[in-house]
């Protein structure tokens, strides 16, 4: 990465040969919303529930004949249009807003231009955001206390929880997952009746099970830093499936990764993934089970016209996405708000 004088020439020759209207253009550019899309109804969700069934009864075998839930699809998957504070034109010089936020500025206002584009730091890259404030990793993915509930034991609940905790981390967390490796970490903390499905339909076209991580597509990103913020709570209740009863952990987080494209540091930004689903609790045949029964993630920024189960990051030099937003901008950082099923607008991360 250049430094010092030589960041101040690179700037220069950039800025030198952009005229006002280009100037002014950039910074309304970089006043967009991103964008939204619904990996997959609900009317799409019940279907797949439908044909690979949930936890049931058979009473032509002893005990209990488990075929795997599909997973729900990512709520959604949002990609900017434009950007929020970097665009194409500056990708190459957008640390330098942080170093020389003075040259970033014309020495005087151009005409009905009052946007002040916010720095970017890649050095702290969720300064001025609300993931600044979140914990680091799988310290921000608190649990209820545990309790007896749903006909289990406090201790069983209390063992539930902690391997719920273990999944998340794996399914957000865990590196070689993030990156778009193989998700092993998580497969091998799924109940044994949901592992073998879950390897086996990673890559399926009707609902590649992929979707029950956050994996960016092979190749398309480097973490800026290690670090993941985390936010968010989970529920404890019960439920009751004809002969099954448990407790249910319902589940609401916001993941936060600092990325940029492979090799190029300054095109940073934030991605966003909201976090939902449920786990159950249960005994079948005197063993406490661990059960994934829904997990997904709204995840911004990343394109809508994709849905091979990986998150396929928006930056500003992508191609145009062919998924068309709509509806009012929506706050990514926030927690409770309700899904969409379209490809909807969102404010920048």
């Amino acid at each position: 990465m250049p430094h010092g004088d030589d960041l101040d020439q690179r700037f220069n020759d950039l800025v030198s040969q952009m005229d006002a209207d280009e100037q002014r253009r950039m910074r309304s550019s970089a006043k967009k919303g991103a964008k939204s899309a619904r990996r997959a109804s609900n009317e799409d969700k019940e279907r797949l529930r439908g044909e690979a069934g949930r936890l049931r009864r058979d009473t032509g075998r002893a005990g209990w004949d488990v075929t795997p839930p599909p997973p729900r699809r990512r709520r959604a998957g949002r990609a900017w249009l434009a950007g929020a504070a970097i665009t194409v034109t500056l990708a190459a010089a957008a640390a330098l807003v942080t170093l020389r936020p003075d040259l970033f500025a014309p020495s005087r206002p151009l005409p009905g231009d009052t946007f002040e584009p916010a720095p970017v730091d890649v050095t702290r890259p969720f300064a001025g955001s609300p993931a600044e404030k979140y914990a680091d990793g799988a310290t921000g993915l608190t649990l209820p206390e545990a309790k007896a509930i749903g006909g289990l034991t406090k201790k069983d609940v209390a063992a539930g929880l902690a391997r719920a905790r273990e999944l998340l981390a794996a399914a957000y967390l865990d590196r070689k997952t993030v990156l778009g490796g193989k998700p092993e970490a998580f497969a091998k903390l799924l109940h044994h009746d949901q592992r073998g499905w879950f390897r086996e339909n990673l890559t399926d076209k009707k609902y590649a099970t992929r979707y029950m991580v956050h994996s960016f597509a092979p190749g398309t990103v480097e973490l800026t830093t290690d670090v993941i913020k985390v936010n968010g709570r989970a529920t404890l209740g019960t439920f009751k499936e004809k002969d099954l009863r448990g407790a249910s952990v319902k589940l609401n987080y916001l993941v936060v990764y600092a990325v940029h494209q492979p090799g190029r540091p300054l095109t940073m930004m934030r991605v966003v993934a909201h976090v939902a689903g449920e786990i159950q609790l249960f005994r079948q045949e005197g063993r406490l089970v661990t059960w994934v029964e829904d997990l997904g993630a709204a995840t911004a920024p990343a394109r809508c016209d994709t849905d091979d189960g990986f998150v396929h990051p928006y930056f500003d030099d992508s191609a145009p996405d062919t998924v068309k937003a709509t509806g009012m901008p929506k706050d990514p950082y926030a927690l409770d708000q309700p899904e969409s099923d379209e490809c909807t607008t969102t404010d920048p991360t």
